[in-house]
């Protein structure tokens, strides 16, 4: 695994270090290394140094840097020099890049790709509203997703005419960071589908969650009948799906529709005024425990986690904590 080290003027990079942990994980391999008011040059390359030796591969290692010319960068280019023939300096860190280069190496094994590859993602992380205000030749480009277009005539088959469902997740929060970033990475949807009837006559909602679809994958808000609609229409042959639930009880209409979904990924449920905390991340009440066994009784099975580098809980054991904690409140 190819070794990444953080590094800045200030604590910048310990604070990047824990937002990508927030919403990628804990990421092994990484180091975050910090240029203080009392430190200097050779502060900055000991604690390099340092950092590389305790990597299990030192002969892949990446450095993203706050700036180019700036101390960190030139103490990280005085190590390079000797393998810059495998690593590699990127700088303008900003936190797309980092979560980018933690996913890609899931798939890349040289710094040197993933220091070309993360350079579009970190450009694209950078942007603007009101929208007008971002020059022409900066504005996003249309992605072609193989969703199917108002000219495809109903029953026209796109592809073998089957909706792919790459994740469905219940999220009380629906699309934030964690979703955006780390399961979009590594499921590669080309559409996100929040199913929801409250959302989807929320015109605001609507909007914020649209607008929040990370580069290259377009986000809707649809009511249960239409998922089941779509789910059905052979038009979304192309359509790679990453579903988002607020709650289970719409994931067990969705099914009872007739939508074939074989795992739910629960990621977090919020508390509110009839529910149990049976987790840092999850609370439920009698309808939500009621919905997931149903689902159990359907063969669905459940992964239990935020974001995929977390190791899955036993969903049986929450479903049994759950009903005590319930059965107490009484």
């Amino acid at each position: 695994m190819v070794g990444i080290i953080l590094a800045s003027h200030g604590e910048f990079a310990e604070g990047i270090l824990q937002s990508g942990a927030m919403i990628f994980g804990e990421q092994e391999n990484v180091k975050a290394i910090t240029l203080m008011p009392s430190e200097g040059p050779d502060d900055v390359k000991a604690k390099m140094q340092e950092a590389i030796a305790s990597f299990d591969n030192q002969d892949e290692v990446l450095f993203l840097v706050d700036l180019w010319g700036g101390t960190p960068f030139n103490q990280a280019n005085t190590l390079f020099e000797e393998h810059k023939d495998k690593w590699a300096i990127v700088a303008g860190m900003n936190l797309p890049m980092v979560i980018e280069a933690y996913a890609s190496r899931f798939s890349m094994t040289s710094a040197h790709e993933i220091a070309a590859h993360i350079l579009e993602t970190a450009k694209e992380g950078v942007r603007i509203k009101p929208e007008e205000l971002e020059p022409q030749e900066a504005a996003a480009k249309p992605v072609e997703d193989g969703q199917p277009k108002g000219s495809l005539a109903p029953g026209t088959v796109v592809g073998d005419g089957k909706l792919k469902l790459v994740l469905t997740r219940v999220d009380s929060r629906l699309l934030h960071g964690q979703v955006a970033t780390a399961w979009t990475k590594s499921t590669l949807p080309n559409r996100i589908i929040v199913v929801s009837d409250a959302v989807a006559k929320d015109e605001l909602r609507k909007k914020l969650i649209e607008q929040a679809s990370p580069p290259g994958v377009k986000a809707n808000v649809i009511p249960i009948s239409k998922m089941i609609e779509i789910a059905k229409d052979p038009r979304f042959g192309n359509t790679k799906a990453l579903l988002l639930f607020e709650n289970p009880q719409d994931v067990l209409k969705v099914i009872e529709g007739g939508v074939e979904i074989k795992e739910v990924n629960v990621g977090s449920m919020a508390h509110s005024v009839g529910k149990v905390v049976v987790s840092k991340v999850l609370s439920m009440g009698a309808d939500d425990v009621a919905a997931f066994e149903k689902m159990e009784e359907k063969g669905v099975k459940f992964d239990v986690r935020k974001v995929p580098n977390d190791s899955s809980a036993n969903m049986d054991e929450i479903l049994k904590k759950a009903k005590a904690e319930l059965a107490n409140a009484k």
